[in-house]
């Protein structure tokens, strides 16, 4: 009898942590040469493309991608696995302009405002064209809010993503031997 009620509270306990975990929210951990950044996933507001950074990361395609576009006050952005590779086919003149082999994405826009430490979907000027690239905002950005979709935020790091090296303003932030992610995975 003790033992059969140690059991029904010991499968209860594990239904509680199962729920809990299941409930928990996405997380990406960016490998950098300085540490490790920590970003939550907006997979709430966000679905299709927090599971598509999610993927993406698993797979091992942000390996070794430069952080193309750095702007000072502003965002750094990586995250272009066609051209952005900086150990397989990194072409820096491109950096920037591909994607993934997957389809682009429809847009997820919400109310959720770019502030600093904001991860954002890069796309062109089509709403529905984010793939691959995301940003993370240095300060708050409230024209972009509405305009392009929140993924995530940084939980943990956030002083190394203000050490990435910056660009040339006079480039549009396009950077000369860029910072990369070395790796990136699901998981806190």
């Amino acid at each position: 009898m003790r033992s059969s009620r140690l059991l029904i509270a010991a499968t209860l306990a594990l239904g509680l942590v199962s729920t809990s975990f299941a409930n928990a929210a996405e997380m990406l951990t960016i490998k950098l040469g300085t540490g490790d950044v920590v970003i939550e996933l907006a997979d709430d507001v966000a679905p299709q493309h927090a599971a598509r950074l999610k993927a993406l990361a698993d797979a091992g395609e942000y390996d070794n991608v430069a952080f193309h576009r750095v702007i000072d006050g502003f965002m750094a952005q990586t995250g272009d696995v066609q051209f952005g590779d900086m150990e397989n086919g990194f072409v820096p003149q491109r950096a920037g302009t591909g994607g993934s082999s997957e389809p682009d994405l429809a847009a997820e826009f919400s109310d959720k405002p770019f502030e600093r430490g904001t991860v954002g979907m890069a796309r062109s000027q089509n709403p529905n064209s984010a793939n691959s690239q995301f940003f993370i905002m240095f300060a708050p950005a409230p024209h972009l809010n509405g305009q392009y979709t929140v993924v995530g935020k940084v939980t943990k790091g956030m002083e190394l993503v203000d050490q990435i090296k910056r660009g040339s303003a006079n480039a549009n932030g396009s950077v000369d031997n860029p910072d990369r992610m070395i790796q990136v995975r699901s998981g806190g």
